[in-house]
């Protein structure tokens, strides 16, 4: 088995809906772009995996012509949230099996305004098991993940007794990294007060400023060999030591939390970890997904970067931000950068490798030699991912 590297990164600065480029437009740039910093030619791509949610089939194909055509195969891929991770999770896999020494991820999303929804009001919905778990439990209607992730941090709050200021105080830490972050969509300072004082968008604790913004944007990874990378010269590669991709079982529908992916998490990261022979302990800087703040609480004790229970104390002692024990989401995140679904995963790739570049500029962190990714979709997969400098 071949070590898998991550020879070059871009992205697009995410926008909102209705003021982005096409789909085609943003993902051949960011293609260029990794492709560029990679320093080597197109030509020697020998796979493609492109990501997205909301569009026709082949929409891969159509955004890689704009960058080249060379006739390579290209797997159009859809994971919901993570199906940018799960096009990263596919390359990282050809290339470290010896299918081929290179090959190139990339996901983009032109979305529309306002909550998501499905396109496909026809048939059966991939849903059906999690709105049962729901209206089981009462919960007030909602469009789907916004109840799931509302109901997620409402039964956290019952079940340790903590309170919707934890969830204010994770919304004030990422827009405060944004801050630093050029790519960042949203990089207006909040208070924890104008985080709890905003709409109420769900039950009686969840406001406007606990949930990610619907965007448009793309980013891409090319992935290579080891063989590859010392032949053409790749000297500031980043290896993926690490990554795993899981999917729900029974637990998953046994409370809100487990729903929205907690043992999903929990199980992934374990195997990454030992596949990797790092523990979570050694990481330095964590790009997590929170398309909620709620998530984000949920994902700290799933990722075992604090035990169950604990995320009120982690906060309150500073241990998701510089000076603490883990930087968690320098990007700004989800919260603040945007998530166009199918660029989400690709964006958090190219955070963590200019982390542990050392090129993060003003929001990097002080010796970032390991870091952890994770991305989440509900239906669901989800995919943790480990790199080391």
């Amino acid at each position: 088995m071949s070590k898998a590297i991550v020879a070059g990164v871009d992205m697009v600065k995410f926008a909102k809906p209705g003021q982005s480029e096409s789909y085609r437009v943003m993902a051949s740039k960011a293609i260029q772009g990794a492709v560029k910093e990679a320093g080597i030619d197109h030509t020697l791509i020998e796979q493609a995996y492109a990501g997205y949610v909301y569009g026709d089939s082949t929409c891969g194909q159509h955004a890689l012509y704009d960058a080249f055509q060379t006739g390579i195969p290209v797997v159009n891929v859809n994971n919901n949230c993570s199906t940018g991770s799960t096009a990263l999770f596919l390359a990282r896999q050809a290339v470290k099996s010896g299918a081929v020494e290179c090959a190139l991820a990339f996901g983009f999303e032109e979305m529309q305004p306002g909550a998501l929804g499905s396109h496909w009001d026809d048939r059966e919905s991939p849903f059906d098991n999690f709105l049962k778990v729901l209206d089981e439990k009462e919960y007030p209607q909602a469009p789907l993940a916004l109840r799931c992730f509302g109901a997620a941090g409402h039964y956290y709050m019952e079940k340790y007794g903590a309170t919707a200021d934890l969830f204010a105080k994770v919304s004030v830490k990422t827009r405060n990294h944004a801050m630093n972050n050029p790519y960042s969509l949203l990089s207006t300072p909040l208070t924890e007060e104008d985080v709890m004082t905003a709409p109420v968008v769900f039950m009686d604790f969840l406001t406007r400023y606990m949930c990610c913004p619907p965007t448009c944007g793309a980013g891409a990874a090319v992935i290579v060999s080891e063989a590859f990378a010392k032949k053409h010269g790749i000297s500031n590669g980043v290896e993926i030591v690490g990554q795993a991709m899981t999917t729900d079982t029974p637990v998953s529908w046994t409370d809100p939390v487990k729903l929205v992916g907690s043992d999903m998490t929990a199980r992934a990261v374990a195997q990454v970890t030992e596949e990797a022979g790092i523990g979570v302990e050694d990481v330095n800087v964590v790009e997590l997904h929170d398309c909620f703040t709620t998530n984000e609480v949920i994902t700290y004790e799933g990722l075992g970067l604090c035990g169950e229970g604990e995320a009120t104390k982690f906060v309150a002692d500073g241990d998701n931000t510089y000076g603490g024990k883990f930087v968690v989401n320098p990007s700004g995140g989800l919260m603040s950068k945007g998530h166009p679904l199918g660029a989400t995963g690709l964006a958090q790739c190219y955070e963590l490798v200019n982390q542990l570049r050392g090129n993060a500029d003003k929001r990097q962190v002080e010796g970032a030699s390991i870091a952890l990714q994770h991305n989440l979709g509900l239906g669901g997969a989800a995919v943790v991912t480990m790199y080391k400098k």
